[in-house]
């Protein structure tokens, strides 16, 4: 009977509605009188509960997400005058139909942790997709009537041309659900049936995970505490796009930063916020690029230096004359496994002579599903499922488990995702191989003799840990 609008203007949550009393989450602030003008509404007792500020956001996060579900979106319009780059989802009260589509797809995208929004027309309707933990899942089809009205929406949000619609354009806006605020970049192509949209959501105030949290194992642990107490040298993450390769290095920086250390960046985009660090966005439209960013700071006097990616020649050679000049450097690069990381910066015109004498190690990594811990179940594979992640026969302790699907994971069997992970430690017979230009199979060969794990073996140790399932590592391993 009270309707949505009410509870958001006056930051209030209906919880526990009984036939004879309503039980409403309040702040410490909230005047009191408003608990008499909801018992008059609701005709019934009303009993306040005293909420922390992020309970009650969650809460109207979950209510106004559960009141946009109930709502049809079959009429769009727009009023395009109002817009602002900055949405808040909730306190945008009411509005046109597309308003409340669109905040509810940036809602739900936040409910199930999701990491992409892809609107994708076809030539009756409209699908939207949301990317939970590296996998797809379809959530809605709308009429493709209305496709062009949330295009345009997101358009006006995003400060871009309405009338263009021939060409690729890229930006970005900022989504705010009470203390959550989200960074949203969007990506626009045309296609045959109208602009394709895909949204990337990065979360301003995440906070970087320890190494145990993305799912290190101690021994590599080691051998990178070990890399990163070089005053100076390099140190790359590698692997495809979506791996993780980012939270991965600010991991590392979030072991290396100190009031006595000065830690510089210059990244695309700046996906956290670290206190202590000087954290630099590429623009390239006024020319900010890596290699020019790069080339500033290295006049700042840093100790430690990241580079968010080594995309060309002219970055990687700076980052290499830095990594030889007294300054620890730490950097991702795009490549399938770790050996490959040194014949890759070959290719980009790094001599051969000064890589050898620079690089400290590679790290390689793929994400893979995490089981989730409240509906995972016991299983003992048969011998020839082993097969499909390199195992002849089942290890001798193996603690294996299948997916099942509960409101916690969202029936999906997973929740959250980790790193499985190869390091290659760059010795003395790995460094004269580099100088010598050796390919990648003969630095994988070297790196075996000295204790280097494939990355799937990793994946393979972590099903026996119950981490994963075994279909999931097999998945992961078919990427590799």
């Amino acid at each position: 009977m009270i309707p949505v609008e009410f509870w958001q203007r006056h930051r209030m949550l209906p919880m526990e509605d009984t036939p004879n009393r309503l039980e409403v989450g309040i702040l410490p602030e909230t005047p009191r009188e408003l608990l008499e003008d909801i018992r008059l509404q609701a005709g019934k007792d009303v009993k306040p509960i005293l909420l922390t500020k992020e309970q009650l956001e969650e809460g109207l996060r979950r209510l106004v997400l559960k009141e946009s579900l109930a709502e049809s979106a079959a009429h769009v319009g727009e009023d395009a005058d109002a817009e602002s780059a900055v949405l808040d989802l909730l306190h945008d009260v009411g509005g046109a139909p597309t308003v409340r589509l669109v905040n509810q797809l940036f809602l739900e995208a936040m409910e199930l942790r999701a990491s992409d929004i892809h609107i994708e027309p076809f030539e009756n309707e409209t699908a939207v997709r949301l990317r939970v933990d590296g996998v797809l899942h379809e959530k809605r089809r709308v009429p493709q009537k209305q496709h062009s009205e949330i295009s345009a929406r997101l358009k006006v949000l995003s400060r871009l041309d309405l009338a263009e619609n021939r060409r690729p354009q890229d930006g970005r806006l900022q989504v705010r659900s009470g203390s959550r605020a989200i960074d949203v970049r969007l990506s626009i192509v045309p296609t045959l049936y109208g602009e394709r949209l895909v949204m990337r959501l990065l979360e301003k105030n995440a906070q970087a995970l320890s190494l145990e949290q993305l799912g290190t194992l101690d021994t590599i642990q080691k051998q990178l505490m070990l890399a990163l107490e070089h005053t100076y040298g390099m140190i790359l993450i590698t692997g495809p796009t979506g791996s993780g390769k980012t939270t991965t290095l600010y991991s590392l920086l979030d072991k290396v930063r100190s009031p006595q250390t000065n830690v510089l960046t210059v990244e695309d985009p700046v996906e956290y916020r670290m206190n202590g660090v000087g954290q630099i966005q590429v623009n390239e439209r006024i020319g900010l690029t890596f290699a020019s960013g790069l080339r500033s700071i290295l006049r700042q006097d840093p100790d430690v230096v990241m580079i968010g990616e080594i995309r060309d020649s002219e970055t990687a050679n700076i980052a290499v004359n830095a990594a030889l000049t007294g300054h620890l450097v730490l950097s991702t690069l795009h490549t399938n496994d770790a050996p490959s990381a040194a014949t890759r910066l070959l290719d980009l015109k790094v001599p051969a002579f000064l890589l050898s004498s620079c690089l400290l190690g590679v790290l390689a990594q793929r994400l893979v599903r995490r089981l989730c811990p409240q509906c995972a179940r016991s299983y003992q594979p048969a011998d020839n499922e082993w097969a499909k992640i390199g195992l002849e026969r089942a290890p001798a302790k193996a603690d294996c488990r299948l997916p099942q699907g509960c409101k916690a994971c969202f029936d999906t069997g997973f929740r959250g995702r980790f790193g499985i992970h190869e390091w290659l430690p760059v010795t003395m017979d790995i460094s004269r191989s580099i100088a010598q230009e050796a390919d990648a199979r003969k630095l994988r060969e070297l790196a075996r003799q000295v204790g280097m794990s494939s990355l799937l073996e990793d994946a393979a140790r972590k099903v026996c840990m119950g981490w994963t399932s075994l279909d999931e590592a097999a998945r992961a391993a078919r990427s590799m």
